[in-house]
């Protein structure tokens, strides 16, 4: 007979314990530049998403960028907090 854990929930698969990180940014953004050197230094996988030349990006995010989401969510504008970062991160892991 094999081994059975009731009443506990299935562990989560890796790639959906990785939280999914997006940094929404513009070309000549200091404060993008800067946001992407603290995602790099704190080690965390991530998306960079452009947001030049399309419309409704442009309309959502310009304002505040840099834009850093976790999971879909926003998580911090125009500046990341590497301790909030990382704090974040492993909320979500």
């Amino acid at each position: 007979m094999g081994w059975r854990c009731s009443g506990s929930r299935r562990p989560r698969q890796l790639a959906e314990s990785i939280p999914r990180v997006t940094l929404f940014h513009a070309q000549g953004c200091h404060l993008c530049e800067r946001a992407r050197e603290v995602l790099r230094e704190a080690a965390v996988e991530f998306e960079e998403v452009d947001i030049g030349g399309d419309p409704a990006l442009e309309e959502r995010y310009r304002e505040w960028l840099p834009v850093v989401e976790v999971d879909g969510e926003r998580a911090f504008v125009y500046y990341v907090d590497p301790l909030a970062l990382r704090r974040k991160i492993a909320a979500q892991s």
